[in-house]
């Protein structure tokens, strides 16, 4: 992979979402019975978007699966987690998506939440084109509400009746992590210990730290910034400690300790290139869902062109003994990956360590 040292104005140019982008949970797994043939425990569906119908691809992709009643069998209080990691719609999940996967929800009796704890605001921890981190709940609790109130999410809870959480402050608890990377228990927001499912609902896109940006590393949003600073610059200076590769330790540590078993990705628009913000828009036109977060995330690196096996995360993952290990592994429904693969321009990789020193690590 590419991989450079950007100075300070390169980096806020072309990577300013790095690190604001920056559970065990039914993670499926998948065996080898003998003779050799792979049992495949893991199923993900890719639907078409067509005529800019975003909502009926999400029900599609859900059909594809077995519908709600599979999906959410035995869960009757669920958390949507999109991928909100600033103001802009640009980079962000579609608010189409997430009303559609709660209606979905609700019309099966389930109750809903919409819940994120979003990196970065303007006018919040973004004063000019200096990015600092924090724990101060005024600036936290402010900047959610207006990351909320811009993306049109406050409206979209306002008109299905659900709540929406702020996951940065609040009632906390901490929730054991055996075998953590980064530490041996995480402080959670109450309501995903509250919870039966966690459904993380992020747009597809490269990353110039973690190579892609999808269901998994979508829940670094779960870490509150009240504990944990945001934008999360702390925190990845506690992995990087650690050894972690790319930002893949806290990512996978996260994903432990959630009820994740559910993962939809917006993929009707996505991004390629220096991603989580500042890549080139591309029209996929595709709804990804499994309920493996792992295995959708695969599947949809598939689907951009590149290889599972380039991404730290989950070889991370796997290394911790999350399936599945292979796309031989998986089943998919709908359409195949050749189908709608799309070879999209690659992140420059950077280190953490490379850009440390100046992103997030003055204070509020």
């Amino acid at each position: 992979m590419r991989r450079h040292h950007p100075s300070r104005r390169d980096f806020l140019k072309t990577s300013v979402g790095a690190a604001i982008g920056a559970a065990t949970g039914p993670l499926a797994a998948c065996t080898r019975p003998t003779g050799g043939d792979v049992l495949k425990n893991s199923v993900v569906s890719i639907a078409r978007v067509t005529n800019g119908k975003i909502g009926r691809a999400v029900e599609e992709a859900i059909d594809l699966l077995g519908g709600i009643e599979t999906v959410a069998r035995g869960k009757g209080r669920i958390m949507l987690k999109p991928n909100l990691v600033a103001e802009s719609p640009t980079f962000t999940t579609k608010p189409e998506v997430i009303r559609t996967l709660a209606r979905l929800m609700m019309d099966s009796g389930r109750e809903v939440l919409v819940g994120e704890g979003s990196a970065a605001g303007g006018g919040f921890n973004v004063r000019g084109e200096e990015i600092y981190r924090t724990r101060k709940r005024d600036i936290l609790d402010g900047l959610q509400a207006h990351v909320f109130d811009q993306l049109g999410y406050t409206e979209l809870a306002r008109s299905l009746r659900i709540p929406l959480v702020n996951l940065h402050s609040g009632e906390m608890v901490e929730v054991p992590t055996p075998g953590g990377h980064v530490f041996e228990e995480l402080t959670l927001h109450q309501s995903l210990t509250d919870i039966d499912l966690l459904c993380s609902v992020p747009m597809m896109k490269t990353h110039v730290l973690a190579t892609v940006t999808l269901a998994m590393k979508n829940l670094i949003g779960l870490y509150p910034g009240t504990r944990y600073y945001s934008v999360r610059s702390w925190l990845h200076d506690r992995a990087a400690e650690k050894g972690s590769p790319g930002v893949s330790y806290e990512i996978v540590d996260m994903v432990r300790a959630n009820k994740t078993g559910l993962a939809v990705i917006d993929g009707s628009s996505a991004m390629e290139g220096d991603g989580p913000t500042d890549g080139k828009l591309v029209d996929m036109n595709l709804i990804v869902a499994g309920t493996s977060p792992l295995a959708a995330d695969m599947v949809a690196t598939a689907l951009m062109g590149m290889s599972p096996d380039d991404v730290p995360t989950f070889t991370t993952a796997h290394r911790a003994g999350m399936q599945p290990r292979t796309l031989d592994e998986i089943e998919i429904r709908g359409l195949k990956i050749d189908q709608a693969r799309r070879d999209f321009a690659r992140p420059n990789i950077i280190s953490w360590n490379s850009i440390s020193h100046f992103y997030g690590a003055k204070e509020l």
